[in-house]
């Protein structure tokens, strides 16, 4: 039996629901991303070294973890070890309804996404999605509100083309990002593995793979 299914009977055993579960899938498709752009600085390779530890949590094997990250498998049992040596992180939320400003973040980040993929050329979201991506806009207040402000143009000027879930899905983010954060209850992990984390969901969930 996988490591995985060990964590996830032992919490059912344990009377708590299991969180919900990141799929292969999903990492394969969330750390293609991140491959492609690695080069471009020492951010992306915080991050993907702290989706390593996600997965640690996870239960994968340092195999699986190798071949998703594109990694050696000394790079990647190296990493490992140092993870497996610190206190282990508390499961976290995959649920795509959380109120954390990261997390919100991400799923603004995929929504864009998804519309400068599908409307390319049209979406004028699209330069500013470019530079978040590849690193050349950091997420700030500043360039969160520009990302908004120019994909709420897009939902006005595709709104004929677009089905209804892009609509709902805008509406959730922006109603949770004019709420105060309450720092006291935000969930454990950084908020660029947060960010990234909601990014792949919301855009799975858009395109009906999650």
């Amino acid at each position: 039996m996988a490591a995985g299914e060990n964590t996830e009977s032992t919490q059912r055993n344990a009377g708590s629901p299991p969180p919900a579960a990141l799929t292969e899938a999903q990492a394969e498709r969330m750390l293609a991303g991140m491959n492609d752009v690695i080069r471009a600085g020492e951010e992306m390779r915080k991050l993907r070294a702290e989706m390593i530890k996600v997965f640690v949590g996870f239960g994968w094997t340092q195999d699986r973890i190798a071949r998703l990250t594109d990694m050696s498998q000394p790079a990647v049992s190296k990493q490992v070890t140092k993870y497996r040596n610190t206190a282990p992180a508390p499961p976290m939320d995959l649920s795509l309804d959380q109120h954390d400003v990261p997390w919100l973040e991400g799923r603004l980040w995929g929504l864009a996404e998804d519309l400068s993929e599908t409307y390319a050329g049209t979406a004028r979201c699209t330069r500013c999605v470019g530079a978040l991506a590849r690193g050349k806009k950091p997420f700030t207040p500043e360039n969160v509100d520009e990302l908004r402000r120019l994909v709420e143009e897009d939902l006005r000027l595709l709104a004929p083309e677009l089905p209804g879930v892009h609509r709902r899905a805008y509406d959730e983010i922006s109603r949770a990002l004019d709420v105060p954060p309450r720092p006291a209850s935000a969930p454990p992990g950084p908020a660029s593995v947060r960010r990234a984390l909601a990014h792949r969901i919301q855009r799975d969930r858009l395109r009906g793979e999650a």
